[in-house]
Formats: structure tokens, sequence, C-alpha cells
């Protein structure tokens, strides 16, 4: 059984940063990540712009170099390989946590590979593994995903795309210039207004000129194999319909935070109990990095206002450790 200063889980940006934080300060650390590295950037649309710019999601020293401001999808796996690769970090990839317990000094931690003790454990896992479901009959159908890669496998289908945020005017628009019979259903009256800016615009014309059907204050009521029914102000609506793309957002791995005894705020949020200083659960010694920490309020929390968080656990690690060697 492998003994560890710290362990840290997700091997996201976050994740990195505090394993080079960790290699910094002569920690003995591990990443553990169950999928690929960066595995919900690499899951993410093929053709995906990011919202920031490259310069606000550097870290550690390492320029992200890009064609235009805002990077893609390709330039980001890029960069965090580059990073990986120079501070040459430990990273076991396709090792997935199974089970974590509480011990007296530090943590056990069971894998789909082998165990692990640890002092400290730091959570990194993101949301983008666990969709949010529509909870509605037919949604585990074949036709129906929470995931979107490219538009080519709905050429000349009908597809239906539920939500109006980025990820929803993303698919709807790029599907609909390769040639799909696009449907949003919309559960608000507009679509969200925090869309990208340079792409609002486009959606909306869309919209209007009737390229884009759109029903909003709506919502799915069951899908079937060929047909969904839609509940709209005006009453059930069926409609034909090839494919379901469901981009409802997602959600954190509460089970991980569960097992540990992480307290969640009791509002409709669902926000993990930390230090904002140190980003230390109430859990002693586990502490939690990136996104994870805004639970169902994903809204809150990016690379780029996140990555600050690795120094100061790590930080925050070593000052215990200094204490007790005193």
């Amino acid at each position: 059984m492998k003994k560890l200063e710290v362990l840290i889980v997700g091997a996201g940006p976050i994740g990195l940063a505090c394993g080079i934080e960790a290699k910094n300060n002569n920690l003995d650390y591990l990443i553990l990540e169950k999928g690929v590295l960066t595995n919900s950037i690499f899951h993410y649309p093929s053709n995906m712009t990011f919202f920031s710019t490259s310069e606000k999601l550097e870290m550690a020293n390492i320029p992200f170099m890009s064609i235009a401001n805002k990077p893609t999808r390709t330039e980001a796996l890029e960069y965090y390989r580059r990073i990986v690769k120079h501070y040459q970090l430990k990273i076991n990839l396709y090792e997935e946590v199974k089970d974590l317990e509480k011990q007296s000094e530090g943590f056990k931690v069971k894998t789909s590979k082998g165990e692990y003790i640890t002092e400290k454990l730091i959570l990194a896992t993101g949301f983008y593994d666990l969709p949010n479901k529509m909870n509605v009959p037919g949604e585990n159908l074949p036709k129906v995903s929470h995931y979107y890669k490219e538009p080519w496998p709905y050429i000349g289908q009908k597809i239906i795309v539920v939500g109006g945020g980025n990820s929803a005017v993303d698919v709807a628009l790029e599907t609909w210039r390769k040639g799909a019979d696009v449907t949003m259903v919309v559960m608000k009256p507009t679509i969200d207004q925090t869309v990208k800016y340079w792409v609002l615009p486009d959606i909306e014309n869309r919209i209007k000129e009737g390229s884009i059907k759109a029903y909003f204050n709506t919502t799915i009521k069951d899908i079937q194999e060929t047909t969904v029914t839609l509940n709209t102000p005006e009453g059930e609506l069926s409609i034909d319909n090839d494919f379901v793309l469901a981009m409802t957002g997602y959600r954190p791995n509460f089970a991980l935070l569960d097992q540990l005894g992480v307290e969640l705020s009791l509002d409709e949020r669902r926000r993990p109990c930390f230090d904002g200083e140190s980003q230390e659960s109430n859990v002693p010694g586990l502490y939690l990095a990136g996104v994870v920490c805004g639970g169902l309020n994903t809204r809150e929390f990016f690379i780029e206002n996140t990555i600050v968080h690795a120094e100061a656990i790590i930080g925050d690690i070593v000052r215990k450790k200094s204490l007790q060697t005193q």
C-alpha cells in the first residue's frame, strides 16, 4: 500500500496546479485521474472555444500560446500536456477513486488499481462527469445524450436541443449549420443573456427568422423512439424527433464528499463547507480545489479564478507540516 503526503484527485487544470505546487515544495504527492489528462476538457465539443482568453488561463509560468485571443479545446489540451511534461508531474491516468475513508491520521483511498494512505487529500474533481438529468420517461433511450462532440451525426436529422445557455446555443448553431433540423426547448422565457456576447445575436436572429425553432417556458414531458412530447404554455405538443441533445448542465461528484462527511449548505446550491483562506473543508486534512467548491452553482468558479486554490492549499499544508516538526 503506497503512503503519500498529498494525494490529489483529478488531473484537470486545478489538479495539475496543485501537483506543481506540491512538487515545488518537495512534498511526496500523486495525482489520480479516472480518465485522460484534463478529462473534462477532452470531452468538450471538438470545436469549442473558451470564453476566457489564453492569457487568463496561463499557469505555472508557462505561456499559453493560441492562434486567436480565445483558445480552442485542442490548444488547451496541448497546453496542459506541455505543462505536465515540463514539470514531470506524477500522474496515474485511468485510475478511478472508488472509496475514501477518513482515518485517525490521514485518509485511506481505494481505487480501481490499488490502495493508498495519504496524510492530506485534495479533491479537484470538477463537475463535468455527472450531467443534470431531466428525469423524464425515455431519457435513457439511445437517441438521448447529455454530451455533444461534433455535428456530423446529425446531418439531415430532426434534433431537439434542451437548454438555453452557452452549450445549448453552440450545439444548436453548429448542428443547424451542418444541415440538421433544430428545435430548441428552453425552460426560461428567453435565451440566457449570459451567452457569449459574440454568439448571442446569432442565435437570437436564427430563432427570429425561423431557421431554428424554439419553444420557451417549455419542458420535455416524455421521449419516444420517433417523437418527443413537450409541455408548452399552450399545452402538450408532440413533435417528430430523431435525437435529443440535453445540454442541461452538470454537477459535482457529491458521493465522494458524502463519503468523508463534508458538510453541504442547506440551500439549493449545496455548496460544500471549506475555509476561504486555506480551502480546507470541515474534515481536517481534506482540501477542495476548483469548481467543486461551488456545489450546484457552477457559474461561480472557473479555471482562471481557482488556480489560486493550489497555492493556498499547499501553503497551508506546508505551514502545518512545519509546525509539527517544531
